[in-house]
């Protein structure tokens, strides 16, 4: 998911308290500490004054709220699944011999997160696994996508010596899934690097975390690829390029180089997938892919401006990270806006690269209207390079779609379909997953569980997001799989547990318990096909 921040690093250095490590991250001035990613922001999305021109109707063209969509309107191969990261849900921060990670370090400087939490337990899927597992075959999915936690399988990084411990955990996790019939899809890389590496040689902005990427990702390729058969080797780069290293929002913290950090992501990328084609491929009969993340960028007028303003975002965002891997450089956009910024890849870094994915992930939640500008409403280089206006709301008081609790979140289901045939057609029709989507609400202690468990926006939401993907498969796009962003409410990055994606509730004051929403009961008709009576719609 793309969260949007405002550069606000300064050079202020703090202490992990819970190792020995010095920690080298920015912290935040006393103003900035209580920022948010988007709702605090200098105008993150212009309003114009008037409905931007190019709107048709209520649905834009589209017919996918008129039908309800069915389990019968997809193949019968297609797998439908629920999705978490490992820092997210896992907790066990400092159990079974693991190492720390630059989130668990960034969660424990002050004013980093809204509300002044950590994941050290976040809703403990480590010890609940056998729970959770239940949980995702009795709503009926078939497939269930988890992160590997890097720092528990070498817990300094470096690579030199595997940590049994962590082994077995995954080990588990996959044997009961698999017990279940649910298949594992797995994420090497989203975004909790080692400490270790971050502190020793920079993180993502030294060329040798290359090297140690792949050392990692290929003793998860031994370890659990007789079993695991689609690996992703990262989960949205471009979050880790602008809010980790280029911003600051995100671990580790930093104002850096993000056209640097994107281009080792990418490489680390070719090197770990050409390690598995060439040595695991024909023997475990696997996938690999790569996740990208992008909102719809839908022109606001049919000026010819903004629509070329709507293509450089989709370049900006899509064709940084697949670009370089389909047609072997940078979007010539990029290279005419950012110059020398944008570093060069040599003949055997293309070689590296051509061929590397098996599928493509997406992960997409949202829409925006996009006009020329050459205005930085929001406040860094990466932005201003666009020359754009992300348009959401205009002055009648009108909006794009119906806004969820995060302020760059609207319900915007009918850019989906348009977002997935421009994949399509500009990627030569690549076996596509939708790795993330979803939608939250606002954390409300003092909501009663009926009430908050009664998640009708996003039962509105599913349905209008899950038509648009049967429309684009009917057209001919090669989608196979789907994953609900997420199995469950769970820490929320740099917003805590103040916002809530879960399917399934988790009770923060009550032990963790676990209840399904009404967004879970709609999965769990939709996946039977109404076999059951157990479960309610609404």
């Amino acid at each position: 998911m793309e969260y949007i921040g405002v550069n606000h690093c300064c050079s202020k250095i703090s202490t992990f308290p819970y190792t020995n490590f010095s920690l080298l991250f920015h912290n935040t001035s006393e103003k900035s500490r209580h920022f948010s990613l988007k709702s605090q922001l200098k105008n993150p999305d212009i309003k114009m004054t008037k409905k931007p021109s190019i709107i048709k109707d209520n649905n834009n063209g589209s017919t996918l709220i008129q039908k309800e969509v069915t389990r019968t309107d997809f193949p019968p191969d297609f797998v439908f699944g629920v999705a978490t990261s490992a820092y997210q849900v896992e907790g066990g921060w400092n159990e079974g011999n693991k190492g720390p990670s630059i989130w668990d370090a960034f969660t424990h400087i002050e004013g980093k997160i809204v509300d002044g939490s950590n994941g050290d337990v976040a809703v403990d899927q480590y010890h609940r696994y056998k729970e959770d597992v239940e949980l995702i075959s009795t709503l009926g999915f078939e497939a269930y996508r988890f992160s590997i936690s890097w720092s528990r399988i070498f817990p300094d990084g470096l690579g030199t010596k595997v940590n049994d411990e962590g082994i077995n955990y995954y080990n588990n996790l996959i044997n009961t899934l698999l017990e279940k019939g649910i298949q594992p899809y797995v994420t090497l890389y989203h975004w909790d690097l080692p400490l270790h590496l971050q502190e020793s040689m920079g993180g993502w902005m030294n060329r040798d975390i290359v090297k140690y990427f792949t050392m990692y990702a290929e003793a998860c390729f031994a370890n659990f690829g007789d079993r695991v058969k689609h690996w992703i080797t990262f989960n949205e780069p471009l979050q880790t390029s602008i809010n980790a290293y280029g911003i600051g929002i995100f671990a580790p913290g930093k104002c850096e180089d993000s056209y640097l950090v994107a281009h080792h992501q990418i490489l680390a990328h070719g090197s770990a997938a050409s390690v598995y084609k060439d040595k695991y491929q024909e023997k475990q009969g696997g996938q690999i892919g790569l996740v990208v993340d992008c909102e719809w960028a839908e022109a606001a007028s049919e000026s010819v401006e903004d629509k070329i303003a709507a293509a450089r975002r989709l370049d900006f965002q899509l064709g940084w990270y697949l670009d370089p891997i389909y047609f072997g450089d940078y979007p010539q956009v990029m290279r005419k806006k950012l110059g020398e910024r944008l570093p060069i890849f040599s003949q055997e870094d293309r070689d590296l690269l051509q061929n590397s994915i098996d599928f493509l992930g997406i992960n997409h939640y949202t829409t925006r209207y996009i006009a020329h500008s050459t205005a930085d409403p929001e406040g860094h280089e990466y932005y201003a390079a666009q020359e754009m206006e992300r348009i959401a709301e205009w002055e009648e008081g009108e909006s794009i779609g119906e806004k969820a609790a995060s302020s760059w979140l609207y319900v915007v289901p009918w850019g989906f379909k348009k977002l997935l045939t421009y994949v399509a057609k500009k990627y030569n029709n690549p076996t596509i997953y939708v790795t993330e989507n979803g939608m939250d609400d606002e954390n409300d202690d003092l909501a009663e569980l009926h009430e908050v468990l009664d998640d009708k926006l996003r039962v509105t939401y599913f349905k209008g997001y899950v038509a648009g993907v049967a429309e684009a498969i009917k057209d001919g796009v090669n989608v196979k799989g789907y994953f609900a962003w997420s199995l469950l409410d769970n820490f929320e990055w740099q917003q805590g547990y103040t916002k809530r994606f879960g399917l399934v509730y988790v009770d923060y004051k009550n032990g963790l318990s676990r209840h399904p929403k009404s967004s879970a009961y709609w999965w769990m008709r939709f996946l039977k096909g109404n076999k059951g009576k157990d479960g309610k719609e609404e």
